[in-house]
């Protein structure tokens, strides 16, 4: 299962990155279904500012939670405290792969991308630049690819871990939030379409990679 997903999330790259170069303008029209006028995107409100807080946090509750527990069964004596420390390793080091060297330090700083509130498209003063182009006017914390989008996505590791009963819903649930908090950011006219389909697809692959690393049979 691992093994296909793996398959199908590069699959899935591949396409994206094809499609959106071929078809720049698919990245336009969908922040342009956002923008409400001048430089306006219509997810900027005070409902807005909270959902992207409780989005933006709920990844590290998550994984600070995790962790709490495991070294408080353990402080209490448990022989086997729940989640287990490989657990809690995979989690730590998804998170900090995904969302911390691959979206923030990799891709964010250094991709160049200007935001859709930046383009002279949306009432900014940077010319837009498709998703495989590296020389924008942008400077740093760049579009291309969203990391609140990768935070959120990351979720799908604390859901891979989950007891079987729950997990496929928990897996469900973790793809849209992952999907909400994307559109979110396109709502507030931070990223493209390309960048938040970009983050869930990179995101996802280091996770079922480093799943499949740790958990092989092998390792068991």
């Amino acid at each position: 299962m691992i093994r296909a997903g793996l398959i199908i999330c590069t699959l899935l790259a591949l396409v994206t990155g094809v499609i959106f170069a071929l078809w720049p303008e698919l990245d336009l029209a969908a922040a342009r279904a956002f923008h409400v006028g001048e430089r306006t995107f219509s997810g900027v409100s005070t409902a807005g500012d909270w959902a992207r807080r409780v989005g933006y946090l709920t990844p590290f509750v998550i994984l600070l939670g995790a962790g709490g527990i495991h070294f408080a069964r353990r402080r209490k004596g448990d022989p086997d405290p729940r989640p287990a420390g490989r657990t809690l390793l995979f989690l730590a080091l998804s998170m900090a792969l995904a969302p911390g060297l691959m979206a923030n330090l990799v891709f964010k700083d250094h991709w160049h991308r200007p935001r859709p509130s930046q383009t002279q498209e949306f009432g900014g003063t940077m010319e837009f630049r498709p998703w495989y182009r590296t020389d924008g006017a942008c400077k740093r914390n760049c579009s291309f690819v969203s990391g609140e989008g990768s935070s959120a996505f990351w979720t799908l590791a604390p859901a891979m871990m989950s007891p079987p009963p729950v997990r496929p819903y928990a897996v469900a649930a973790s793809l849209v939030f992952g999907a909400s908090v994307s559109v979110l950011r396109m709502a507030y006219g931070g990223h493209y379409l390309s960048d938040v389909i970009f983050a869930a697809l990179f995101t996802i692959l280091i996770v079922l990679g480093l799943h499949r690393i740790m958990f092989s049979p092998e390792r068991r």
